[in-house]
């Protein structure tokens, strides 16, 4: 009679080498890791989407001029492409875990110190510090999902993007009527963001010591092949598509409700209506890379993002206070480009590490490209007194930014364009 079988279970992690894949959290953790994410999502953007409604008073206040507004509006740019493309290196040193962590950390300071902020020069500082926690987190959560949920990378950009709309439109939405309940005083509403930084925070310290990630070679995962990214045409055409969404995203986000308040619309109705270009994209973030990511290219959506936005600015600048309400959704729809740039990027590469990569790539870049937009709004602005020129530049570039995104929708693999030295192209597909 033969021996019995041996029932002894083998260790996943034997069955299965971390190099070729990591392996899922475990159940309770990957709860905790969802709600990590979309708490980090939540606090990515109300550091800018908080100002755009007080931009007025604190212009006033600090002694900014129109230009000088423009160029606040330009330093999210600047800082996201910046450190944005330290968070890779950062990642392999000590794991994109705990430079989130840390992300979060200087979201939660800056937010808080830039409301005490005496003048111009220190309130651009400390926005800067929170604008480099979010760069490093803008970069390396897409590598968190890739890495951590590889078979669910649709549903967590999802979520995601989700969050990252839902903070977005509440910061626009509520911060007005929070400074008035709070005195009136713009320092409180912009430091009481800090509150939710400092969530996002406790939640990503926890998440750290659960994983007690070190690194790329954390629980002896192989290092990930360094692609020349700079040989890929779809890598590049995912930076200018980055870029070019980012200037319109970014000069919406810090100008629009100047828009509507030239255009006679009380302030607090301005917020309301910067908040409906935000929370148009809640739904549509949670949808739209589940469906990005079925099929095999993304040319469809491009193009219609691309359409929704020219009818924004062109009725924004022709009719604003008489179609407000469309004018927003039409642009909330056409910032809903973020999203859908986020799901191409985890699509056009095979590895963690390729996205790692490529989303340092195409967002450090995208970020320089996006910087002399919100610049040269504030000074068209300023030089003119009108909107028209700066409305029609914006409409302009979604020309370039559609032919762009349909090079970048393509169904490929930066892999495939990247030359490899010989014998890294089989590690790189393995």
């Amino acid at each position: 009679m033969p021996p019995a079988a041996d029932t002894t279970t083998t260790p996943r992690s034997e069955a299965r080498p971390q190099a070729e894949r990591p392996p899922a959290p475990a159940k309770y953790l990957g709860v905790l890791f969802a709600v990590a994410i979309a708490a980090a999502a939540f606090n990515l953007r109300p550091v800018v989407t908080s100002l755009g409604p007080l931009l007025k008073q604190v212009r006033e206040d600090l002694g900014m001029n129109p230009t000088l507004a423009g160029l606040l509006t330009a330093v999210p740019s600047l800082c996201f492409g910046l450190f944005g493309f330290a968070a890779p290196a950062a990642a392999r040193r000590i794991g994109p875990i705990a430079v989130v962590t840390a992300g979060m950390g200087a979201i939660t300071a800056g937010v808080l110190a830039r409301s005490f902020a005496g003048g111009t020069a220190v309130f651009l500082l400390l926005t800067a510090l929170a604008l480099a926690g979010v760069a490093v987190s803008n970069v390396l959560l897409p590598v968190v999902i890739k890495r951590y949920f590889p078979d669910k990378v649709g549903p967590m950009i999802g979520l995601y993007s989700m969050a990252l709309s839902a903070g977005t439109a509440l910061a626009a939405a509520v911060t007005v009527p929070l400074t008035k309940s709070l005195g009136g005083d713009w320092r409180y509403g912009l430091g009481v963001w800090a509150v939710l930084g400092a969530v996002a925070l406790v939640l990503w310290l926890l998440v750290l010591i659960a994983k007690r990630e070190r690194g790329e070679r954390a629980g002896g995962a192989a290092a990930p092949v360094r692609l020349p990214i700079t040989r890929s045409r779809t890598a590049w055409a995912l930076a200018g598509y980055f870029g070019l969404q980012a200037t319109g995203a970014y000069v919406v986000m810090g100008w629009m409700s100047q828009i509507f308040q030239d255009a006679g619309i009380g302030e607090g109705t301005t917020g309301v209506l910067l908040a409906v270009t935000m929370v148009i994209g809640v739904p549509v973030s949670f949808v739209l890379p589940n469906l990005a990511a079925r099929r095999g290219d993304q040319r469809l959506f491009v193009v219609v993002l691309a359409c929704c936005g020219i009818a924004g600015y062109a009725g924004l600048a022709l009719a604003p206070a008489g179609g407000a309400w469309l004018w927003a959704v039409l642009l909330g729809l056409s910032n809903c480009a973020f999203p859908l740039v986020l799901t191409m990027i985890g699509l056009r590469a095979r590895t963690a590490g390729g996205v790692a990569q490529l989303s340092a790539f195409a967002q450090g870049i995208g970020y320089l490209v996006s910087i002399p937009g919100p610049i040269l709004v504030g000074w068209l602005y300023g030089a003119t007194g009108q909107w028209y020129g700066p409305l029609g530049f914006l409409a302009l570039l979604l020309v370039p930014q559609m032919l762009l995104g349909l090079r970048a929708a393509r169904a490929r693999h930066i892999e495939d364009e990247a030359v490899l030295p010989a014998g890294k192209a089989e590690q790189v597909k393995a």
